[in-house]
């Protein structure tokens, strides 16, 4: 181990609000109870959030968290784990000169889970104009504005220095997250013909599957004056979450960790357990109240959660499909999904939070796939029907109906989406079945039978919900 002078550290590409609200906070409370053997950098691929980072720079990585329970209480806490500050450029030097340091032991990122181009079978998908200008990038010798194009440039250095093995840390709703972001950097460095970076990369890494939760809306002005008040300081840097917070971590880690068990970190053999509820029962009902809060106008994750019909879909969706999927004789789970259901309506229900739908809704195409599908593939295999799951994606096809009339309220952003082919879907003489029949949506599933004959009562259900919560 290396002595508290010369300490380890983790380098985390994504310097947004969730990784400060989470993975910098368990950091920070380690280091709180005297262990300094883990320092933490960060910075960002893309030239966005330049003012926070500035703030951060000036502030010497320190910043204020505000957490709100459901409950409606406030608590302050002052975030020192971040000792490094990377400012962005854009052949992303700084964080490679990092990441190719010996003391370097983790390389953690949050990119959104759109950020990695896979498709339903764990496939590159390399039509994406971004992994192109990557791949360019990368023969050039530069870095990239992608998680793929970071990596190569950050690894290969680390190569060239001898610089040592190190775990590759996804902090992402991604389901099976590190496997499926190490099979895409696999495949994007055989796209670029390194037959010498791809064999250092699979004998010198390691990627562990984790699952993280903390509900972190984007911080806004009124944050930052509720904590001048409450603490005397003005943090332009400063955010908020929920007092909630999660992670579990499969312990399979090639270069050292820290000690997080100390501070509540989960270190398992195994994450699927927890990965499968929290991304079906959290994360995708997390959608199915943006999307439907959108469509009446809400904007607010709280005030679609407290609306009694769109309560009731969530809830029904977890009860009548996800648990009986997640939950069999043959599979028991060692979660108590009825209750961790309750648990999360009781979260997103919390009107301190603030969480916009617009956050929430995003990414719908990266979404449906990943969220949701795999519900509706079980429930189909078992025979069952999906009467309560398929309200979810035709939810989203009436808010996509929405956005491509310009009639959605904010903007929407989705890195998996392909304009063209989505509004071809809209203007469809029959919009149900070509959405049925999508196969960046559905994968196998496209253009199912059963599918579209759900789909088609769900979109019923959906305009008549409409029409009555709006007349």
């Amino acid at each position: 181990m290396a002595d508290h002078d010369t300490p380890f550290l983790m380098l985390h590409l994504g310097l947004g609000s969730f990784h400060r609200a989470h993975q910098a906070v368990y950091l920070h409370q380690l280091q709180q109870l005297g262990d300094r053997r883990w320092a933490l950098a960060a910075g960002n691929l893309r030239p966005d959030m330049a003012d926070t980072i500035e703030a951060l720079r000036a502030q010497h990585g320190a910043y204020t968290l505000e957490t709100v329970s459901p409950q409606g209480a406030r608590a302050y806490q002052r975030i020192t784990a971040l000792q490094t500050v990377v400012p962005h450029d854009p052949a992303l030097s700084g964080l490679i000169r990092l990441g190719a340091d010996a003391r370097t032991g983790i390389i953690s990122f949050t990119v959104t889970e759109a950020g990695y181009y896979l498709d339903g079978a764990h496939r590159l998908e390399l039509t994406h104009a971004e992994l192109q200008a990557d791949l360019q990038a990368v023969r050039a010798g530069r870095g990239g504005s992608t998680i793929y194009g970071a990596l190569c440039a950050i690894l290969r250095e680390r190569m060239h220095q001898g610089a040592g093995p190190v775990t590759l840390l996804n902090c992402d709703n991604l389901r099976h997250n590190g496997e499926r972001s190490r099979s895409g950097l696999l495949q994007f460095i055989e796209q670029l013909g390194d037959t010498a970076l791809l064999g250092w990369v699979q004998q010198h890494t390691s990627s562990p599957n984790a699952m993280v939760d903390r509900i972190t809306p984007r911080p806004t002005a009124a944050v930052r004056e509720r904590v001048a008040v409450a603490t005397g300081v003005d943090d332009p840097a400063a955010l908020m979450g929920e007092s909630f917070i999660q992670w579990v971590i499969e312990d399979r880690f090639v270069a050292g960790r820290p000690d997080w068990e100390r501070v509540g970190v989960e270190m398992v053999t195994s994450v699927q357990a927890h990965e499968e509820a929290k991304i079906r029962l959290l994360n995708a009902t997390h959608s199915c109240i943006a999307w439907a809060g959108t469509l009446l106008g809400l904007t607010y994750i709280h005030e679609g959660t407290q609306h009694p019909v769109i309560r009731r879909f969530a809830y029904d969706y977890v009860t009548d499909d996800v648990i009986p999927v997640l939950d069999t004789p043959e599979r028991p789970s060692p979660i108590d999904l009825a209750a961790y259901r309750d648990v999360v309506l009781e979260r997103f229900g919390n009107p301190a939070i603030a969480d916009t739908n617009q956050r929430v809704a995003m990414d719908g195409f990266s979404k449906i796939p990943g969220f949701i599908v795999p519900t509706v593939r079980e429930r189909l295999a078992a025979g069952a029907n999906i009467r309560s799951v398929a309200l979810l994606p035709a939810l989203f096809l009436a808010y996509l109906q929405r956005w491509h009339q310009g009639r959605i309220h904010y903007a929407y952003q989705d890195q998996a989406m392909d304009p063209a082919q989505a509004h071809a879907i809209c203007e469809a003489a029959d919009p149900v079945a070509a959405f049925a029949a999508h196969p960046t949506l559905w994968g196998e599933l496209a253009g199912d039978a059963r599918l579209l004959a759900a789909l088609w009562e769900a979109s019923l259900r959906v305009t008549q919900f409409i029409e009555e919560q709006t007349t």
